[in-house]
């Protein structure tokens, strides 16, 4: 991914969230995983998508069971 694209996606996705904590990680060498963090968290990973002269970003977000809040009781 280059730089262009992830300074255009990070805009995208501070201004669609309302979050200017939102940074995206470049990747350590070509091919490795981009990640998306909100405060220096780790919140998911992003994916550029190149297919017949159509660009996409794919944004995977993680959600660790843990960080959920109780499940309410029966």
């Amino acid at each position: 991914m280059t730089p262009t694209d992830i300074s255009r996606v990070e805009t995208y996705l501070k201004r669609t969230f309302g979050n200017p904590k939102i940074s995206i990680s470049p990747a350590k060498r070509a091919g490795a995983t981009v990640e998306v963090l909100v405060d220096g968290e780790t919140m998911g990973t992003l994916h550029r998508d190149d297919e017949d002269g159509e660009v996409s970003f794919s944004f995977h977000m993680i959600i660790l069971d843990e960080d959920l809040p109780p499940a309410p009781r029966k």
